[in-house]
């Protein structure tokens, strides 16, 4: 690899621009000089070995510059970030430059063999692993302190010095995937395979597990809408609806690991090694030796962080429970007085009033919940985390906890307190359809209406200028940059989370939640391919490998269904009916068939594999393939 980087050349006669940097006006021009000098000096002489071209902008600003590389640079780094690619004989291997003829549709003149999305990636992985070597500080920025090993990008960017990296669209590629995802009506499945293409792993999964979430709806709609037809009072018979759906939950949740690693082993991110994670940008300390790798980086003291996280962190979570509590108390004397109403005016106008307070009460539980992640995420930033997988996963538990009893704990109060199941169907359809509208307004049609104002502006002006430069190029970054950045897949996957728990805790007494579900889905594919296609700026691609903590969310989700439906079970008539003189007996025999479907719970997710068998052979093929190359060594 070393010999490799010696003879690269760093000029290439088609610069392809794949990733733009946009740093801030009047930046310095000695700090423009240096950072483009690390970009594209040797990787020996401590830089990224890149291309890079200034984008002269209307005014003549320099602020804009565009970042490619060429073939071999990307080869090498595609060996470096630890891709995977299939190889002649169809088994799926770790990329190496001296083995690169093995993979499958490989040539040196074959540009096409990496996709755009991971020589997007690479590129960010090599300007983001450009560290400072004996700098003390950014040239022209005296208080931007640097120390050796320090990321040059995230010192720049923390320093307010670089506005944001982002990755340029393909726009024939960008067309051709519209048109095949969003772009007409049709029954089918998504091409995630093109979707992965072009926006990497980590959305296409999302996607994928957004279809498959979809379909996996579809027979508890089914089986719901006759519950809701011939049954809609008769609470008895939905004894059978709610067994139905505990096996449901538990299925759906061991099959999507299945059809996860199938995916993933596709696309190769099952098979690569997890790297080294270094300190996230927002990590800070007194500067020390990493144990680990003996670099020099900020160190944080653990006790510190700890004190911060259980004496500020976790009482404001519990006070903003606490809070989200009083607000459901308010929610119930709105009912009380809409209730109230009714029985004094029993008109139409009072009927719908019946509904008034949940609409409210819905509404408010969307802004409190977006309030709320404001406020997790910077106390979590606060908690100074030193990974980002540490960092996400705080922030999750914090958003998580307070979503559950946020959405939740009205229907719980109803259903185990008041035992009113005709306020606790209302109130459940209440909730998923209100919630539902909202999001779909929030996060694709209001988006979508001010992008394509934006554009329309940026394109009268663009097309007013005389300027030799090309205008196609030009529009492009200027439109792109001002699109909205795409924050990942937590938003969505919150929301599918918060669905499966509208489905699977109570759904025994509203059945047609399910139907609902498969409704808003069906458009929500449509919406966020739109969101992606057509606000957002382009995401970088992140290999990865499963829907990770989300999995176990889920999961957790569906057994605290078990409980609930078990004791819905229990409260029915028809239940009580077989137990007339003790109430012990009742409270016994549902505990006891509580934990019996919990041990059928877990018998099948044991018993159920991850992985396909095939899938198992290949992965122990290469364990022992690698095995034996060690030996040899």
């Amino acid at each position: 690899m070393a010999e490799s980087w010696s003879f690269l050349d760093t000029s290439e006669p088609n610069f392809r621009p794949l990733v733009v940097i946009e740093l801030a006006k009047g930046t310095k021009e000695e700090t423009i000089k240096w950072f483009t000098k690390r970009i594209v000096d040797k990787k020996a002489n401590g830089g990224a070995q890149l291309l890079v071209k200034p984008l002269v902008t209307e005014n003549g600003d320099e602020n804009i510059y565009l970042v490619g590389a060429s073939h071999l640079r990307l080869l090498l780094g595609a060996e470096t970030v630890g891709l995977v690619k299939e190889c002649n004989d169809n088994s799926m291997r770790t990329f190496t430059y001296s083995s690169r003829k093995t993979c499958k549709d490989f040539a040196d003149d074959n540009h096409s063999f990496l996709t755009m999305a991971e020589c997007q990636y690479i590129i960010k992985h090599e300007l983001e692993n450009l560290r400072a070597k004996d700098e003390k500080m950014i040239p022209g920025y005296p208080q931007a302190k640097l120390y050796p090993g320090k990321s040059i990008v995230r010192r720049l960017l923390t320093s307010g010095i670089l506005v944001q990296i982002f990755p340029l669209h393909d726009r024939e590629e960008l067309k051709k995937l519209r048109h095949s995802w969003y772009g007409r009506v049709k029954v089918g499945y998504q091409p995630l395979d093109e979707i992965r293409s072009y926006f990497g792993e980590t959305i296409a999964l999302y996607f994928g597990f957004l279809e498959y979430f979809t379909f996996a709806l579809i027979p508890m709609a089914v089986i719901g809408i006759p519950y809701y037809v011939f049954a809609w009072e008769d609470y008895d018979k939905y004894v059978m609806f709610a067994t139905f759906n505990l096996l449901w939950s538990t299925v759906i949740l061991e099959v999507w690991k299945r059809i996860c690693a199938i995916m993933t082993y596709r696309w190769g991110t099952l098979l690569m090694k997890r790297q080294f994670e270094e300190p996230r940008p927002g990590f800070h300390g007194v500067l020390g030796i990493n144990p680990i790798t003996g670099r020099e980086e900020p160190v944080y003291s653990s006790v510190k962080r700890q004190m911060r996280i259980y004496l500020v962190s976790l009482p404001f979570v519990c006070l903003c429970l606490y809070f989200s509590l009083y607000v459901m108390m308010i929610y119930f004397d709105l009912e009380r007085w809409a209730l109230d109403y009714h029985e004094e005016n029993e008109s139409n106008f009072s009927s719908l009033m019946l509904f008034v307070p949940s609409i409210i009460y819905a509404v408010v539980i969307e802004i409190m919940n977006r309030i709320y992640r404001y406020a997790a995420e910077f106390l979590t930033s606060w908690e100074n985390h030193r990974l980002e997988s540490s960092y996400q996963n705080h922030l999750i538990l914090k958003v998580l906890v307070f979503n559950f009893l946020n959405c939740f704990a009205s229907l719980f109060y109803i259903a185990f307190v008041l035992v009113d199941m005709k306020l606790l169907r209302q109130s459940l359809a209440t909730l998923l359809i209100t919630s539902q509208i909202l999001n779909q307004f929030v996060e694709s049609l209001l988006p979508y209406w001010l992008q394509k104002r934006h554009k329309r502006r940026m394109k009268k002006r663009m097309w007013s200028l005389k300027t030799d430069t090309d205008l196609s190029l030009v529009e492009q970054v200027n439109l792109e940059k001002e699109m909205g950045t795409y924050f990942g897949t937590f938003d969505d996957y919150l929301e599918l989370f918060l669905q499966f728990g509208y489905v699977s805790l109570f759904s025994c007494v509203y059945p047609l939640a399910a139907v609902f579900a498969v409704l808003n889905n069906i458009t929500e594919i449509y919406s966020d391919a739109l969101k992606m296609c057509r606000v957002y700026k382009r995401p970088f691609a992140e290999p990865t490998a499963n829907i990770g903590v989300w999995q176990l969310a889920f999961e957790t989700m569906s057994v605290i269904s078990v409980v609930t439906n078990c004791i819905l079970i229990g409260m029915s008539p028809q239940v009580n009916a077989l137990f007339p003189d003790s109430k012990m007996d009742l409270i016994l025999t549902v505990a006891l068939v509580e934990h019996l479907l919990l041990a059928i719970k877990f018998i099948m997710a044991f018993v159920i594999p991850d992985k396909p068998k095939d899938i198992q052979i290949k992965l122990a093929k290469l364990e022992f393939e690698s095995l034996e190359a060690l030996k040899q060594q």
